[in-house]
């Protein structure tokens, strides 16, 4: 079973739902809703969320998500964080995550590393895709961790722990409508929202065939 985190009512899985093909379940820890058992979980993908990766006191479910994916870890099961999961694997395993820092919004390239063009969760992809961004804060790459992909504005776009772990900075779940419920939270977003739209929807396709091939190579 997969076992899907999502921490943020506004951050949903959007497309990659489109893509399973396995059975899921999703959790909303931001409602009180229980974590599932490490022992249950065959693997897990941890969505993105408004909050910061060390904010326990505002949000006490992040410090359990943390200890759960150092579980899995440790377990060998496949673990996928995007965004602030990615930055929640980072800083389970000791690494920075500073807010202000390489801020992205937006569709933008992101570049495999030599180490990413071989990595199996980038397999088949082009060494050279376009995504989506949306993001304040970001990761340094744990002390074990290897750096798969960097971008122009934002260096650490992906990591892997282990053989099983992968942290993301970019985010290959959005659609038009995510896109817009999250330019409605900053009014200064307001006027370039449909700029924002048009330059996703101009190069939809390969990003849906990239999420695809994503969520493909993980599962």
């Amino acid at each position: 079973m997969l076992h899907i985190i999502q921490n943020d009512p506004e951050v949903p899985p959007g497309n990659l739902l489109e893509h399973l093909t396995v059975p899921h379940l999703i959790h909303h820890p931001y409602q009180g809703e229980q974590l599932p058992d490490a022992r249950e979980i065959h693997a897990m993908i941890v969505l993105g969320g408004a909050m910061g990766a060390n904010d326990d006191l505002k949000h006490p479910f992040l410090k359990h998500i943390k200890e759960l994916i150092r579980q899995m870890v440790a377990s060998g099961k496949p673990y996928l964080g995007i965004c602030l999961g990615g930055q929640l694997l980072a800083a389970a395993f000791n690494a920075l995550v500073a807010s202000g820092r390489w801020e992205e919004l937006g569709t933008s390239k992101v570049e495999l590393t030599e180490e990413g063009k071989t990595d199996r969760l980038f397999r088949g992809m082009t060494p050279e895709f376009t995504t989506f961004q949306w993001h304040h804060d970001s990761f340094d790459i744990p002390p074990d961790g290897i750096l798969l992909a960097s971008s122009d504005r934002c260096p650490n776009q992906a990591f892997r722990i282990g053989s099983n772990a992968w942290g993301l900075q970019f985010h290959p779940e959005v659609t038009e409508a995510i896109i817009r419920d999250w330019c409605a939270w900053d009014s200064s977003l307001l006027e370039i929202t449909e700029t924002m739209v048009a330059d996703f929807n101009a190069i939809n396709y390969e990003y849906y065939r990239t999420s695809r091939k994503l969520c493909d190579n993980f599962l």
